[in-house]
């Protein structure tokens, strides 16, 4: 540790380079850190080693000696199997460490993983993220961090690389951030989908529909990002709906604790899991553009959605 409580030339594991955790292994390769990464799929962290990543055979062998841990995977049961199940890899963080969970996962599982380390000697931060593949390329995402004061300075220099960090409380408040950021994402993308149908069948051209609202209050990065999506019929995911779904439900679990009724949220999380039940779980989440149409009984025509495994076009009622 330096004399303001940041670890000097820490050494970084990370797990999981999917369509997020690639670019942000590689920022931090470039920034000049000493970094091995793993990922279940092998062939996802390979190329990484053209940007000085040290590419791990295991997840052990990606955080053994490492100061900082971020995991970077698809849910809190991925993380669980790699940390405490599988190959066990929280056993072999060395007592000091901090482990950084980037994933957004549920806030009660985040606490339990929390507790776990603890007794093991390490730290841990929960700091979930939104923007997308695109905020991970341009170095632009909003890192909402909870945990202890001290692990959150720790290792803050490090994700500052990354994007802008917020210190919001304890423990699993992140990821109550994150909830939240969900929810309004998950409406705002719903309600664009809504009005581009409506001003479509209208008459007016969606594009010039977007450009006029561009500057006024209904102005987003929403509307900018996902609304040019479903101009452009382009569902190939920054951010999968099934994931969408995901969050959805972990905060109408929240929600249910505190005896909250969100009919907002609890209808736009009807229409997601309506649109991963019709097959397009896979697809972006600005995919909720096609069932919208579905519902409304309008042709897909011209809808273009590059399927996430194969990168090959394909046409979808």
């Amino acid at each position: 540790m330096t004399d303001d409580g940041t670890i000097a030339a820490p050494r970084v594991a990370f797990l999981g380079t999917g369509i997020m955790g690639a670019p942000m292994a590689r920022h931090i390769a470039q920034a000049g850190y000493r970094i091995s990464a793993w990922n279940r799929t092998d062939d996802k962290a390979r190329p990484l080693a053209a940007f000085g990543v040290e590419v791990a055979p295991s997840a052990v062998q990606a955080v053994s000696g490492a100061d900082v841990v971020i995991v970077m995977v698809t849910s809190g049961q991925a993380a669980n199997q790699i940390l405490f199940e599988d190959g066990r890899a929280a056993a072999h963080i060395k007592a000091g460490a901090i482990v950084v969970m980037m994933s957004s996962i549920a806030v009660d599982v985040a606490r339990t993983q929390a507790a776990r380390l603890r007794e093991l000697g390490i730290g841990y931060v929960d700091a979930p993220v939104s923007g997308g593949e695109k905020g991970a390329i341009d170095k632009t995402l909003a890192i909402m961090a909870g945990g202890s004061p001290d692990d959150i300075a720790a290792v803050s220099p490090l994700l500052r690389v990354l994007g802008r960090v917020t210190y919001i409380g304890p423990v699993g408040t992140g990821q109550l951030a994150k909830l939240a950021n969900q929810v309004i994402v998950a409406g705002t993308i719903t309600l664009i989908a809504e009005a581009f149908t409506l001003a479509e069948r209208g008459g007016a051209d969606p594009a010039r529909v977007r450009q006029a609202l561009t500057g006024g209050f209904a102005d987003s990065v929403i509307l900018q990002q996902h609304g040019l999506r479903m101009i452009e019929r382009r569902f190939t995911p920054g951010g999968d709906a099934i994931n969408q779904v995901k969050d959805l439900d972990a905060a109408a679990r929240i929600a249910e604790e505190h005896h909250l009724t969100l009919p907002a949220t609890e209808r736009v999380a009807e229409l997601f899991r309506a649109m991963v039940a019709a097959g397009d779980g896979g697809l972006d989440h600005s995919g909720i553009f096609l069932h919208i149409a579905r519902l409304n009984g309008l042709p897909a025509h011209d809808i273009r959605t590059d399927d996430a495994m194969t990168g090959e076009p394909s046409r979808k009622a």
